[in-house]
């Protein structure tokens, strides 16, 4: 190891590491530090950096920033830091020269030689710390790529996970890009056929696999290292320009076909954890910038995540780098929306108080590059603070937690629920107050990655966390699941048959609402997790898509992409102005009725809803009969058509595949005013 005094005092601007002509510039935040150290690397094992540049106060700081130009070296360079300072808790400063850390600005982040447990404790862990790398993004052919820029109205988005999607060995995807961003390419047609527009990655930032006992794994990835650098894992190699590349290549695969990349980001933790957790990063350059801290005690950290600490979101500093984050998504690696994670967080300043005008989501809303970028907020964290409907800014989207709650309830079974059915079937009226917002902001699920699967919805009623082994205290208590008379798997055909009716429930009102539809990677083909409803750290079959479903549930399957095909191929469903609330046409969007015309039943006792729905310009016109009862019920069928129409039958949830959709050629012809609904099914007619 060569240990060099700097020549070159480089610039402050811009973070991170910059190629230039003759060299790379290096600049990190650290305003309290003393001494900084950069170290740099030959190969990806060393253990010990090749070249140690000292940076000094007079010639390498400037106000906040230390920097220097290093000649000779370009894409590739490996290189990390070491910061020494004070390590004064109560002032918030953690300063350790002993650990080696990451660039917050890092464009790769790589871990072969990481051990957590080495940047916990006192001990020095510069031989199995992280190292980043130098990159030029400018080389690569994106070939004409363009973002297909889809209105949510026209949006159907499918949330996946990168490795599980096609790391099953029944994916038949090539061993090298299994479970890689290169095996999403490889089941393009499938995603086609199914017929989503949008996939929603979980997790792609560098995370900390090891942020979990073994011998568990982080799987889902929500435990960020850094913000900028796609995960190692998830290329074929541990190559700087393989892992650049193969991302990209993903994108630009999706995008030839018209479906857009959708980011869950997660801006408001790191895997730094607490007090006891490991020095990576943040907390050894600024950490009383970084976080948030107890006021009183600024050796601890708030927490609002439920990981330990809290990004201190709306801090200068923190802000410039959550924009220059979604900027570089988006510009360099074309990235075509985000989805927040626990996005309430950023609302809250460094005490934690909520903000009535947050600064950083105002930026990230009014940002020029971001402008026809989906933003879409969880609108929630996990200290109780709950914004759904009620979000700042203009342009954001939110996933609608109460839309998943009460659909659940109201197919359960339970009472009180109808009038709240209603509300979420045309897009949350009553969540959603401002008059200008738009119906499609509202992205309504019944099944996302957190809790169960849809699957798992009608086959337990309580959570199976045993693998996760934390007692099964972890994950939701309250699923509102029902398991249609027994837990778990069965061989009964009865129990089977009402599970599957119960599942194509859940599709016909998730596809039948007004908003912008979200459907759960697996669900289409009852992937299982056992009722594990906190997977978080399952990286194996619990988790993983396991493709032989596809064979197994094609009557599932076939019913999803019929459904979704249907309804995409619909104007009305496309309509994104508030449906109970138009009264510039002659007809009414729409039209709430029971069992008999014009009289819904808003009963607390009530299990029953029919709705009318109509384009005032287009020949389209729905009628949609929900029975959510345990026994038939008889429903009338309105009488007021237009001339030379008749209702004709287009899905009914209670009958087995081949008859349960039919397309608009196929559909029966009711010639009465009245339908029988079997129990707990739904039906759609469509005036033909």
């Amino acid at each position: 190891m060569d240990k060099i005094e700097n020549d070159f005092s480089g610039e402050s601007f811009p973070l991170g590491a910059t190629i230039k002509d003759g060299g790379v510039n290096f600049c990190i935040f650290s305003p309290e530090a003393n001494r900084v150290e950069l170290l740099l690397y030959d190969n990806l094992h060393d253990k010990i950096p090749t070249q140690v540049i000292d940076l000094c106060c007079k010639d390498n700081k400037t106000y906040y920033y230390w920097h220097v130009f290093v000649k000779g070296i370009g894409h590739g360079q490996l290189y990390a830091y070491r910061v020494y300072g004070a390590k004064n808790l109560g002032k918030g400063f953690r300063h350790d020269g002993n650990k080696v850390l990451v660039d917050p600005y890092a464009k790769i982040v790589l871990n072969s030689n990481y051990k957590r447990e080495e940047a916990k404790g006192k001990g020095d862990n510069g031989a199995y710390a992280m190292k980043c790398a130098v990159v030029d993004t400018s080389h690569y052919d994106w070939d004409g790529d363009a973002h297909p820029n889809r209105p949510y109205s026209e949006s159907v988005i499918y949330e996946m996970h990168v490795k599980g999607f096609t790391q099953h060995e029944s994916s038949n995807v090539n061993p090298k890009r299994r479970g890689k961003f290169t095996g999403i390419i490889d089941k393009i047609p499938y995603l086609l056929e199914l017929g989503v527009t949008a996939v929603e990655l979980m997790p792609v930032f560098s995370f900390d696999e090891q942020d979990v006992k073994p011998p568990l794994k982080n799987y889902w990835g929500y435990s960020p290292i850094n913000f900028f650098s796609p995960h190692w894992s998830y290329a074929s190699e541990e190559d700087p320009d393989t892992i650049l590349n193969e991302f990209r290549d993903m994108v630009k695969a999706l995008h030839k076909v018209g479906i857009e990349v959708i980011l869950d980001v997660v801006f408001n933790h790191t895997a730094e954890g607490g007090v006891d957790g490991p020095n990576l990063s943040m907390k050894g350059l600024a950490n009383h910038s970084y976080y948030m801290l107890k006021k009183n005690d600024k050796g601890k950290y708030l927490d609002y995540s439920g990981c330990g600490n809290t990004l201190n979101a709306n801090h200068s500093v923190v802000r410039r780098m959550i924009i220059d984050a979604l900027n570089y998504w988006v510009k360099e690696m074309h990235v075509d929306g985000f989805r927040f994670d626990l996005a309430s967080v950023l609302s809250r300043d460094e005490d934690g108080a909520p903000i009535k005008n947050p600064p950083i989501l105002w930026q990230i809303e009014s940002e020029p590059a971001l402008a026809s970028t989906k933003l879409i907020a969880e609108a929630w964290d996990a200290a109780g603070l709950y914004q759904v409907g009620t979000f700042v800014g203009d342009r954001w989207a939110e996933w609608n937690g109460k839309y998943r709650d009460d659909v659940r309830g109201f197919l359960k079974g339970d009472e009180g629920k109808v009038r709240k059915l209603a509300s979420r079937i045309v897009g949350s009226p009553d969540l959603f107050l401002k008059e200008d917002r738009t119906t499609d902001r509202s992205i309504h699920f019944v099944t996302c990655h957190d809790g169960f699967t849809l699957n798992d919805l009608v086959s337990y009623n309580s959570k199976h966390n045993h693998a996760n082994n934390e007692g099964n205290r972890d994950g939701m208590n309250e699923n509102v699941a029902w398991n249609c008379g027994v837990e778990g798997h069965s061989d009964d055909e009865k129990i089977e048959r009402l599970r599957v009716k119960q599942i194509k429930n859940f599709m016909a009102l998730t596809f039948f609402s007004q908003g912008t539809p979200m459907l759960l990677m697996g669900d289409e083909i009852r992937r299982s997790q056992n009722g594990n409803n906190n997977a978080y750290c399952q990286d194996n079959e619990i988790s993983w898509m396991d493709w032989t479903l596809l064979d197994k549930n094609k009557e599932v399957f076939n019913f999803t992409k019929k459904i979704i095909h249907l309804t995409q191929s619909l104007k009305i469903m496309a309509i994104d102005t508030w449906l109970c609330d138009n009264k510039q046409y002659k007809y009414p969007f729409v039209n709430w009725h029971g069992k008999e015309i014009d009289r819904a039943d808003w009963a607390n006792h009530s299990h029953t809803l029919a709705f009318d729905l109509q384009h005032p310009t287009r020949m389209e016109r729905l009628y949609v009969v929900i029975n959510a009862y345990w026994k038939g019920i008889e429903f009338e069928l309105p009488t007021d058509l237009r001339p030379g129409r008749s209702w004709k039958r287009l899905i009914d949830t209670s009958r087995p595949m081949g008859e349960d959709i039919l397309d608009r050629k196929n559909a029966v012809e009711i010639v009465e005013d009245k339908t029988f609904l079997r129990a707990r099914s739904i039906k759609v007619f469509m005036s033909l």
